[in-house]
């Protein structure tokens, strides 16, 4: 099945469960009805920050919506032979650099960007939560959308923001892209005083 469809169909079953509707899920989420209509059908991907959100409002750890794998407390290095791939959507494969999301109050990821197919003036979905984070752009080009301004980054350029802000990022260009991300607190953390929530 595909990573959307996946997430979507987990999201939609936890929700009945619940008895909650579209509606009373995104008045606890901040998330529009529509794009949770679209994350649920498997038709749009959604961000790790706002499926926090969604996780927090139904009562479950994040790590319900992923394979969190069994730390190797032998070996504190994470291999790059051996990182694991997660298919955010077609155009983001993320890898985490960490042996152990729960233990740890900062979440490092490696993303690689597709060439988006969209036109290069739309901009992607908005998304805030709580907390910081940081970006590192290794190869390629990335825009970034930051309230209201669009930046451009080159190799080598990073940024720091405050997560409150609305931000999202998208390779617009026809050449893979890279970068490292950190988020401040880590949304997988289940103790300690974030509550494993962004």
């Amino acid at each position: 099945m595909d990573p959307n469809q996946t997430v979507g169909s987990r999201i939609k079953l936890l929700r009945s469960e619940k008895k909650y509707t579209l509606k009373a899920l995104s008045e606890r989420t901040g998330l529009s009805v529509g794009f949770l209509s679209q994350v649920e059908r498997g038709i749009s991907s959604i961000a790790v920050d706002s499926l926090a959100k969604i996780a927090e409002a139904l009562g479950v750890p994040l790590s319900t919506f992923f394979e969190v794998e069994t730390p190797d407390t032998h070996d504190p290095v994470v291999h790059s032979f051996a990182l694991h791939q997660n298919v955010v959507s077609p155009q983001i494969i993320q890898s985490i650099l960490s042996h152990n999301t729960l233990d740890f109050d900062f979440l490092p990821r490696h993303f690689l960007l597709m060439p988006f197919s969209h036109p290069d003036t739309l901009a992607p979905e908005m998304y805030t939560h709580s907390g910081e984070e940081f970006i590192y752009v290794l190869t390629g080009v990335v825009s970034l959308w930051l309230e209201n301004n669009r930046y451009t980054l080159y190799p080598g350029d990073s940024v720091q923001i405050h997560s409150n802000q609305p931000h999202n990022w998208a390779n617009n260009t026809n050449k893979v892209a890279e970068l490292l991300s950190i988020n401040y607190p880590n949304p997988f953390k289940t103790d300690g005083p974030y509550d494993g929530i962004l």
